[in-house]
């Protein structure tokens, strides 16, 4: 019986050395082979295969909100004019914002712009400030500030 035994654990050592020398073998084999078919693909500089994969996407800029757009501007961009991207010739010249601490949400009222004339008298509040895809309108303040304002002769 204790031959026996001393038989089994000596294929067993066997068996499992010839499997961990397949193993290795074949493991040299595929490492070698991997290495020299990827090394063909790409470049051996990292920082060269780094410029390669930005160039292939160019990365979007993110939009901003309507408090990420007028934060920029003096006194949080009350007295501009701001529109989401999508509108043509509607804007808003913002009168009223209520920002939360975090300074990227809160409340705006202003008064509604088309085609550039003054659209409402009252201002309301307006809806969407938080998705993002608002745009600040330079041209509306330039035409407001630049229009010539009409002179009274003293006589």
């Amino acid at each position: 019986m204790a031959s026996s035994l001393a038989r089994r654990a000596a294929s067993a050592s066997m068996e499992r050395s010839s499997n961990s020398l397949f193993r290795q073998s074949f493991n040299f084999l595929l490492r070698n082979h991997l290495s020299t078919s990827s090394s063909s693909t790409t470049p051996a500089n990292p920082t060269v295969a780094a410029e390669a994969e930005a160039a292939k996407k160019p990365k979007r800029k993110k939009k901003k909100n309507l408090f990420e757009v007028a934060q920029f501007l003096p006194n949080w961009g009350i007295g501009y004019h701001m529109a989401k991207t999508h509108w043509s010739g509607v804007s808003y010249q913002i009168t009223k914002i209520n920002l939360y601490k975090d300074g990227r949400h809160g409340k705006a009222w202003g008064i509604v712009h088309k085609e550039g004339l003054q659209a409402a008298d009252a201002p309301k509040k307006i809806s969407g400030v938080h998705k993002r895809c608002w745009k600040y309108i330079k041209n509306l303040n330039n035409k407001e500030e630049t229009a010539p304002k009409p002179e009274v002769e003293a006589t």
